[in-house]
């Protein structure tokens, strides 16, 4: 592989819907440039960038995946990313990666939610976009319909730069309007190859329809060309692609292309736009990053190759055999292959042995890389995913991704008795390879818990677990940390006397409990005169209280939020120890707990959720039959759209993001955070009794 200098390179990011065909296209471009030794299918396991056994397994894209073709003394770095909002996560970091993006659009479907997902990602970080209609080969493909559909759901300022001919299974060719041309495919061509001839008068009509809209569309963005169109004066194709391309980087203009990436139909054509209209990193804006350990200052970073190096890892997998291979994006500077770099963000320094650029699952070793580029390395040893790699005299950090929330939990369980240990292993390792799994344990519940992004994301994880370190689990329902506290003041007393024929044990405690407000923990009061109970055994009594208040009074909950007053006893001057008044302090409060009136807490999370208003009184009365407290509604940041605010208790929201989902296409999303502990209403609470007493049944049979 030649040298590539960051002037000639472009990092595009492939997205869609999933089943838009990003995997096949990617596939297609390779094959065709000639990185690929031949062009695979999804459906078969083949596909260049879907090599994991999961992906080949579901059919779909999991992970992103890169690749690079090389067309026009230009290298296209091709990130392949997953289309379900399940993996979000791996979406995120891709587009990270990238200078811009390649949208597909499946031309028999249409616009669909990860489509508008995808393209606000791609706007919120002003990157400029390309459509592609893919799919014109099939049938009920339709091309008017995906331009139109993009221009009233997506954005008016989209416009076509080819119009196919023929459409489903008569799609034989495309006007290229830049070009001023006509492509007829070549039928048993496997790379894409077309006769290029003048248009025909039948096609006429429709490519000056096409081509004026095109350069009305072009020249109204460029002031020093609008003059010369309202003139009548000829704009070059020069001209025209590069106004085009400025206009993209301000996202004034969305260039709309077509192809059938299994056919390979129309992938030439896309090579070349993309090498034309998408820029280099050397072309966008320049970065911020902190220097020292402290970020105590923040310096540009330039994709210049003679800079400082810096670079930013943006993907670590696990491969047997191999250890963890890290994907990193350079933004200055250069690396050599075997040079010694720094990390930043753990004060460690790493060895770039072997190093390397992504072709599906293959490493093609290289002797250096340059800013703009994507390498990957293995067996770097302290370096993770959203570490930043510069040098020590130079050292930078930049700013790491910011992974979306998990939103989905499940208490999991190792299936084979003794595999636990491996267990917690393989899910931190999991963690690793993808931060938005997370791993924790509840100790008030005794079980392991992990949050992804969706259902889906926790089931496949579970496959790469067993496939990776052999471990076996299932999901269940977690658990609902519950508290208990007490709404009524009452006293009472403990007493514990034990005779054994020796030494026995005495201990006599009165107390009195009482609620306190919602938040503000226990608290022991003396209030002991006359020395009736010795200082030294008051402790006792306290630990005591605690002991049992861990128990809970009505389901094995901890009590929470009360006051316990020791203000009278005895005690016997031989008899009377520390363990005989933890005893008076735990049979007093069990005889006390009981009269104070105890409930039960639930924990309770401030959900946030961004709707279509289409969808909002579907969601409002959801709200309602999960026992939510409505806080008030907003208009969103995007027209159309409103934002709900509600307190719903947590043992409501297991599953919700899937139940949102389905109530509204995929096109509503949430977030939570805790709120507080709140009283769980009468028919809930005894539903939450009577389970812990089948539970405490079932545990002592």
């Amino acid at each position: 592989m030649r040298d590539y200098g960051p002037r000639s390179i472009r990092t595009v990011a492939v997205a869609g819907h999933g089943a838009s065909g990003k995997t096949t296209l990617v596939d297609a471009l390779c094959a065709v440039a000639g990185s690929a030794k031949r062009h695979g299918a999804v459906p078969d396991g083949t596909a260049l960038t879907d090599y994991t056994p999961e992906e080949t397994t579901h059919h779909y894209s999991i992970s992103l995946g890169c690749a690079f073709a090389e067309w026009r003394e230009t290298k296209l770095n091709l990130v392949d990313l997953p289309g379900f909002a399940d993996f979000t996560g791996d979406m995120t970091a891709g587009l990270d990666a990238a200078d811009g993006m390649l949208l597909c659009v499946n031309a028999t479907t249409g616009v669909e939610v990860g489509t508008e997902q995808m393209f606000r990602a791609a706007r919120d970080r002003n990157d400029p976009v390309l459509f592609v209609a893919t799919m014109m080969d099939k049938e009920h493909a339709s091309f008017a319909r995906v331009y139109e559909e993009i221009k009233a759901r997506l954005t008016p300022r989209v416009i076509p730069v080819e119009v196919p001919i023929g459409e489903g299974p008569l799609f034989r060719g495309i006007l290229n309007l830049f070009d001023r041309e006509v492509h007829r495919f070549l039928p048993d061509s496997r790379t894409g190859e077309y006769e290029a001839g003048p248009v025909l008068p039948a096609e006429q009509a429709t490519f000056d329809q096409y081509y004026d809209a095109l350069i009305e569309t072009i020249a109204a963005g460029d002031d020093s060309l609008v003059e010369r169109y309202l003139g009548g004066e000829p704009i070059s194709r020069e001209e025209a692609l590069a106004a085009m391309k400025e206009e993209m980087k301000r996202g004034e203009v969305f260039p709309l292309f077509c192809c059938s990436a299994e056919l390979t139909y129309g992938t030439r054509a896309l090579l070349t736009k993309m090498v034309e209209l998408m820029p280099s990193a050397y072309e966008m804006q320049e970065l911020h990053a902190f220097t020292g350990a402290e970020g105590d200052r923040t310096v540009e970073i330039h994709a210049d190759p003679d800079g400082p190096f810096a670079a930013l890892v943006f993907k670590t997998v696990a491969e047997p055999h191999v250890g963890d291979v890290s994907y990193f994006r350079i933004l200055s500077g250069s690396v050599a292959n075997g040079a010694e770099v720094w990390n930043a963000t753990r004060g460690t320094a790493e060895k770039m042995n072997h190093l390397g650029i992504p072709l599906g699952r293959e490493r093609i070793e290289v002797p250096r890389l340059v800013a703009g580029d994507i390498g990957c390395v293995a067996k770097l040893k302290g370096t993770h995913t959203n570490d930043t790699l510069s040098t020590k005299e130079h050292p930078v950090r930049l700013p790491g991704i910011r992974f979306p929330e998990p939103l989905v939990s499940f208490a999991v369980h190792a299936t084979t008795r003794g595999d636990e240990v491996k267990l917690q292993a393989g899910l931190h390792r999991l963690h690793d390879e993808d931060p938005t799994f997370e791993v924790s344990y509840d100790a008030e519940t005794h079980e392991t818990l992990i949050a992804g992004l969706g259902e889906r994301h926790l089931e496949v994880s579970l496959e790469r677990l067993k496939r990776k370190y052999g471990v076996s689990a299932e999901l269940t329902r977690p658990r609902i940390a519950y508290r208990e506290t007490f709404t009524a003041k009452a006293e009472g007393q403990g007493r514990h006397k034990k005779q054994t024929g020796g030494r026995g044990q005495f201990g006599d405690a009165w107390l009195r409990i009482a609620p306190r407000p919602r938040g503000s923990g226990y608290a022991f009061v003396n209030a002991i005169k006359g020395g009736v109970i010795p200082s030294k055994y008051l402790p006792a009594v306290d630990h005591g209280v605690q002991e049992s208040a861990a128990r809970g009074v009505l389901a094995g909950f901890p009590v929470v939020d009360f006051a316990v007053e020791c203000f009278d006893g005895s005690f016997h001057t031989v008899d009377s120890n520390e363990m005989a008044f933890r005893m008076a302090g735990i049979l007093a409060f069990k005889a006390v707990a009981a009269k104070c009136k105890p409930v039960l807490l639930e924990p309770i999370d401030t959900v946030t959720i961004t709707t279509p208003d289409a969808f909002l009184g579907d969601i409002l009365g959801d709200l309602g039959g999960r026992r939510g407290q409505i806080l008030g509604s907003e208009p969103g940041d995007r027209a159309g759209t409103t934002v709900v605010r509600a307190l719903v208790p947590r043992a409501e929201l297991h599953r919700y993001a899937s139940d949102l989902g389905s109530m509204t296409q995929g096109r509503a999303r949430y977030t939570k955070v805790p709120h507080g502990y709140e009283q769980v209403p009468g028919e809930a609470a005894r539903k939450v009794v009577l389970q812990h007493a089948k539970e405490t049944e079932a545990a002592e049979a």
